[in-house]
Parts: structure tokens; C-alpha cells; sequence
């Protein structure tokens, strides 16, 4: 699903992973970190794709809400499981988004 009822500015944390072999679990954490995320004050949306590299990109108010999800217990668990275990490689980008525009037919 593609998010697009935000008004700028807001900012957006790109995630891009390539996983390991062992991807036991990973998928059911990714959807709990998804509920989880949704829950926090400041948040705004996500869009994901999973393939050879995975992509998802989630919006965020400010800053501060990034620090907040960045810090909750839980996502520090997972973030700290998914190096042990799921990650070959990631690479996290934050972004803030001045302009956007789109199109559907």
C-alpha cells in the first residue's frame, strides 16, 4: 500500500536490509514491529518491500518521534535479535520530506 495522505514537512526513515539464511521468525517480528510502530505517538505511515533486498520506508512527525521508536524496549529487542540473526547487511537512512506529489489512474 502506498501511503499518501501526509503533508509535508515529515520525515521518513528508509530501511533497506539484505537478510541471512536463517530467516526463522524474522517475518512474524516485522509484522509485530509494523503493530508496534503504529502505536507511537508521532507516527504516520509505512510502505515495505521484501524481495532479494528489502525496502520499507516509514513516516514519522519529527524527529523526536524517530529518537522515541528508535529507543522503545521492544524495537531495540528486535533490532538487536535481527543483527544476531536475520541481517547480512542494513543500511538506515533518515530523511525529511520538504515536497511530494504522485499520481493514480
Amino acid at each position: 500500500m502506498i501511503v499518501d495522505n501526509l503533508k509535508p514537512p515529515y520525515y521518513a526513515v528508509i530501511f533497506t536490509t539484505t537478510l541471512t539464511e536463517d530467516r526463522e521468525g524474522y517475518y512474524e517480528m516485522a509484522e509485530k514491529m509494523e503493530s508496534l510502530a503504529k502505536e507511537q505517538e508521532g507516527y504516520l505511515g509505512v510502505e515495505s518491500a521484501r524481495s532479494d533486498v528489502g525496502i520499507t520506508v516509514s513516516y514519522w512527525e519529527s524527529l523526536e518521534a524517530i529518537t522515541k521508536w528508535k529507543n522503545n524496549v521492544e524495537h531495540t529487542e528486535a533490532r538487536e535479535l535481527g543483527r544476531e540473526k536475520w541481517y547480512q547487511k542494513y543500511q538506515l537512512r533518515i530523511c525529511k520530506v520538504e515536497r511530494e506529489y504522485g499520481f493514480e489512474q
